[in-house]
């Protein structure tokens, strides 16, 4: 008898990729033919490629652009071959359903399904819905959001609030094994600063700029992005990584307090894990936006601070670093409510219904 088949897609940042992360196990488990649909040279396909159980498929992929670029004359034909490639696949393969995650790769995709007579459903992370999502969410069935507000922006008979999908394995963390890979002990709070995958540049200066002072009081690991290590700034009590992967887990075991870019799908996993956080989100120079409205909502929720980018310096990090802690207790006190396993599971019993 063959496996009943379930395709996934979203790629182009991580951030577009973990909540299938998440979920893929779950359908493995349940004995489903996994596959996934994405484009040829995305973090996706480094992400998925590796996965037992899973088959990955690429296609062409346009971007689409709120600029004026000479590549938006040829991500037309892209998206377009994009989605007779996904077509043919999705044909092929005959998945019971498709789940996007989002990102520009998506689009084709969850288009294609609507041609096939394929069931789709989307999650949206963001505070509100990113570009792909909201072209996509014409064709799916459901649209699945992380923040109660975004559902506001989107069709109301497809619109779900689910919450956050939380990848079971931040939850299996070894603080001892994060102390033998770091060097660093449970003598002093241990803080963890991220950039996201690329890093981030601003936050890599302040924190540097801010080593003599926080060493007095806390331990740093901080994942700087590729190529962003400093060898010049090494001292005790203070790690840097490019990035990490299958070691987030016992980083998370070992970790006291959090600074990060305002991305949902991370910020999301702290609360998970009860890490009170500094949130210092993209300006609005540099993205659309979504990362303010994010930090936003978790500072009004009482589980984070907000340092926005334009204030960012040495000073106001120490301060706000200080301030966190401080008033760490009454931070966990606001994330004791929240309860990841039951978005998850919601998902995955809509998945389930939805199946064609």
């Amino acid at each position: 008898m063959n496996k009943e088949t379930i395709v996934f897609t979203g790629g182009g940042t991580a951030g577009h990729v973990v909540v299938n992360l998440a979920l893929i196990p779950e359908f493995i488990n349940k004995g489903y033919d996994v596959h996934y649909i994405g484009s040829y040279e995305g973090i996706e396909k480094e992400l998925i490629e590796g996965l037992n159980g899973v088959t990955y498929h690429s296609i062409a992929t346009g971007k689409l652009r709120r600029y004026m670029s000479k590549e938006n004359f040829k991500d037309p034909f892209r998206v377009l071959k994009g989605i007779m490639q996904a077509r043919k696949l999705i044909k092929k393969l005959k998945p019971r359903i498709v789940f996007s995650k989002g990102g520009f790769v998506s689009v084709p995709v969850v288009m294609a399904a609507k041609m096939t007579g394929t069931p789709s459903i989307i999650h949206e992370s963001d505070y509100t819905p990113g570009l792909a999502n909201r072209i996509a969410s014409n064709f799916a069935n459901y649209v699945l959001t992380t923040f109660p507000e975004t559902n506001q922006h989107l069709s109301q008979k497809k619109a779900k609030n689910v919450g956050a999908i939380v990848r079971e394995e931040l939850f299996e963390g070894d603080k001892e094994m994060a102390f033998q890979l770091t060097g660093l002990t449970s003598e002093k709070p241990i803080i963890m600063v991220m950039g996201g995958s690329a890093g981030a540049q601003k936050i890599n200066q302040a924190v540097r700029e801010s080593l003599p002072t926080l060493l007095k009081e806390f331990q740093l690991i901080h994942l700087c992005g590729k190529g962003n290590v400093d060898e010049a700034t090494k001292q005790r009590g203070y790690v840097q990584f490019e990035y990490v992967t299958d070691e987030l887990k016992d980083l998370f075991a070992a970790t006291d307090l959090v600074v990060s870019r305002a991305g949902s799908n991370a910020i999301f996993e702290f609360l998970a894990l009860k890490k009170p956080m500094l949130l210092i989100p993209l300006s609005k120079q540099a993205s659309r936006g979504d990362q303010i409205l994010n930090a936003n909502s978790f500072k009004k929720r009482g589980y984070a601070e907000v340092l926005e980018e334009e204030e960012l310096d040495s000073n106001s990090l120490i301060d706000s670093l200080k301030h966190l802690q401080e008033n760490r207790e009454k931070f966990q006190t606001n994330m004791s409510a929240y309860q990841p396993q039951q978005s998850k599971d919601e998902v995955i019993d809509l998945i389930l219904k939805t199946m064609k």
